[in-house]
């Protein structure tokens, strides 16, 4: 690999040469959730793909068809519907003429717990869902993107959302919003599902890659770390939760109080939702219950 050219912020709207063949542009939409911003990828070389286009933003729609230029876009994909990856897709479809492709709509691919959970109950989360995202094509798991004579491997990465994907291009990957290297990734009941993201984490490190890009912050050049990192984290913080437990019944919301000692108060709403994610999947293992109704406030105890 060259050297990192991703080393500190990008400039927004810039487009950013990673190796040959593969451009990206920077969102100017920075904020604690999404670092500097969305990083847009347009991958190819006589014919383009573009991952994860972002939001309906002007300035970065033109900043796309500059940095395309008179190479024509084919594909236009997206790893997930979150409003920071999604709605500038159909803009910059009707411009171009390229399909948007994507594993489907904001709410598809939850799990089965997750549906049963969903229609059952106020679970709250929903944070920054396109509702309106409809892709053209609809791939799954092990389906071949082809654009010019480029290729891309769909690799379904539920967890963080239940319809998110990660893209295979060689021996690198875009990873979307699963895993980055500033910051674990929001799981949010009932569209992230952390029983998905485990198994999703132990897929990708399994595939040996040699650098992911995502869809926040720089590249990662030693991806079996940063996933193993992931894994042994959300282990970490199943046994504080278990700990905590221990003492007395909780909520989501007073478990992350007593765990997230060490980070910005604006944030423990997202860590409570991280919190919750993880009772839902100890109460899938059956090793919690709720008290009550099971919803975001319920108070859950050890069986």
């Amino acid at each position: 690999m060259p050297a990192d050219p991703m080393i500190s912020r990008p400039n927004a709207g810039e487009a950013l040469i990673l190796q040959d063949g593969l451009r990206m542009v920077l969102c100017d939409n920075a904020s604690p959730m999404t670092y500097w911003g969305t990083n847009t990828f347009l991958v190819g070389r006589e014919a383009l793909a573009v991952i994860d286009p972002g939001p309906d933003n002007n300035e970065h729609f033109q900043a796309i068809l500059r940095a395309a230029g008179e190479t024509p876009i084919e594909k236009i994909i997206v790893t997930h519907a979150h409003l920071d990856h999604s709605p500038l897709a159909k803009r910059l479809s009707k411009t171009t003429g390229a399909p948007i492709v994507a594993f489907g709509s904001a709410t598809d691919g939850r799990s089965a717990l997750m549906q049963r959970l969903a229609a059952a109950s106020p679970m709250g989360g929903a944070e920054g869902l396109d509702m309106d995202f409809n892709p053209d094509e609809i791939v799954k798991d092990g389906d071949i993107i082809t654009f010019g004579q480029e290729t891309l491997k769909v690799i379904h990465t539920p967890g963080h959302l239940g319809c998110h994907i990660a893209l295979a291009w060689g021996d690198v990957c875009f990873t979307g919003d699963h895993v980055m290297d500033w910051a674990s990734s929001l799981v949010s009941p009932p569209d992230g599902d952390l029983t998905d993201f485990m198994a999703t984490s132990r897929k990708l490190r399994d595939l040996g890659f040699k650098r992911l890009y995502p869809a926040h912050g720089a590249p990662i050049d030693a991806p079996q770390d940063r996933l193993t990192w992931l894994i042994t984290h959300r282990e970490t913080r199943e046994a504080e939760i278990l700990e905590v437990l221990q003492q007395a019944p909780a909520s989501a919301e007073a478990l992350a109080k007593a765990i997230y000692t060490d980070i910005d108060p604006k944030l423990l709403g997202a860590a409570a939702r991280n919190v919750l994610a993880h009772l839902v999947d100890l109460y899938g293992k059956g090793i919690v219950q709720p008290q009550q109704q099971f919803d975001s406030k319920s108070v859950f105890a050890l069986l």
